[in-house]
């Protein structure tokens, strides 16, 4: 097998080993018990990083149309979790912000994700997270250094053992 191969399926595996991992954590995440769904989901942990956003610049990052953006905040805001301002610099923009309560829905859903994250490393012996450790930290440095909105993301493939 040519090493560029080897690397690509092991790629594969990691990214796939990546994903499921994030499917079992999701079968006990607090979030994904209420009556959200993925795009709400991804809109507050937008908010969250962002502080606040227009609805135009969440239409940009979700790549859905602004209509479609409106009735996820719409549905949002009846939840409670954000609100929605008019922008000091540009009365015709309306911003949205996380409440009060989306930023602690936001908090026990990263803390339920912290809490089984380290049960699992609990669950791992001390080699093995000295490996983990070293790794993680290589990966970091890798990622602060990487222009993720630049760099094209290949579309996923199957991968064959």
């Amino acid at each position: 097998m040519s090493v560029e191969r080897e690397r690509e399926e092991l790629i594969q595996r990691i990214v796939e080993s990546q994903r499921d991992l994030g499917r079992v954590f999701a079968q006990h995440q607090s979030l994904l018990d209420s009556n959200l769904t993925l795009r709400q989901l991804q809109v507050l942990l937008i908010l969250s990083q962002s502080g606040s956003v227009s609805g135009q610049d969440l239409s940009q990052q979700l790549h859905i149309g602004l209509g479609t953006v409106t009735g996820i905040v719409d549905r949002l805001v009846g939840h409670g979790l954000v609100n929605r301002h008019e922008d000091p610099n540009d009365r015709r923009v309306r911003r949205i912000h996380l409440t009060e309560a989306g930023e602690q829905a936001i908090g026990a859903f990263s803390e339920t994700g912290m809490r089984h994250f380290r049960l699992l490393m609990e669950h791992l012996d001390t080699g093995m997270l000295r490996t983990i450790a070293e790794m993680s930290g290589r990966i970091l440095a890798v990622a602060e250094s990487i222009d993720f909105e630049g760099s094209e993301v290949p579309k996923p493939r199957t991968f064959t053992k």
